[in-house]
């Protein structure tokens, strides 16, 4: 991110109103990240962030059926994993609702774990990595990031998810890292 130099700081109250409002059309059109900063901040504060988490959603189901480079469906899906991260990224830089962007994640986990434990067996630890950081960022949500209501929501099925990797893959340094329980 670029960093307003001081001059521009310093007059930036210098310019008329019309001025103030073309930079601010300008800089939306041209940045999607503020564009969406703007709308769910000023325009449309009730639903503004539900309207970009189906938006993220949608965008997630679409790279669902992309298909991917790889020799095997675990190299494809560390792709696939590592792309919908992105998105989660992009997601969650906008919007705060943390129960939202845990929704994204959780959405995106049932994947590899609808695959199976021989899955995480393999020998394409990409596969493993790239579900272990997410899964890092959900424990990081679940402990840090929400409110005590929504823990309880998915701490169940994030337990079921460490317990899966603790029994297959536990002999990689970041699964053996994680925690047993949350």
């Amino acid at each position: 991110m670029a960093k307003v130099a001081t001059t521009i700081s310093s007059q930036i109250s210098s310019l008329s109103k019309k001025e103030l409002e073309k930079l601010v059309l300008k800089a939306a059109a041209k940045d999607k990240s503020f564009h969406d900063y703007l709308l769910v901040t000023y325009f449309e504060k009730e639903y503004g962030e539900q309207d970009l988490f189906d938006e993220a959603k949608e965008d997630l189901e679409v790279l669902f059926l992309k298909r991917y480079k790889g020799y095997a469906e675990e190299e494809k899906t560390a792709h696939l994993l590592a792309e919908c991260g992105q998105r989660i990224t992009a997601f969650s830089k906008v919007c705060k609702n943390k129960s939202l962007e845990a929704d994204l994640i959780m959405h995106v986990l049932e994947i590899p774990f609808s695959m199976g434990k021989r899955s995480f067996e393999t020998c394409f630890t990409s596969f493993n990595y790239k579900t272990v950081l997410l899964v890092k960022r959900m424990i990081v949500l679940v402990q840090s990031k929400m409110h005590e209501d929504y823990k309880m929501q998915y701490q169940s099925k994030v337990n079921d998810y460490l317990e899966i990797l603790h029994s297959t893959c536990n002999y990689l340094d970041y699964v053996f890292a994680l925690p047993e329980r949350i």
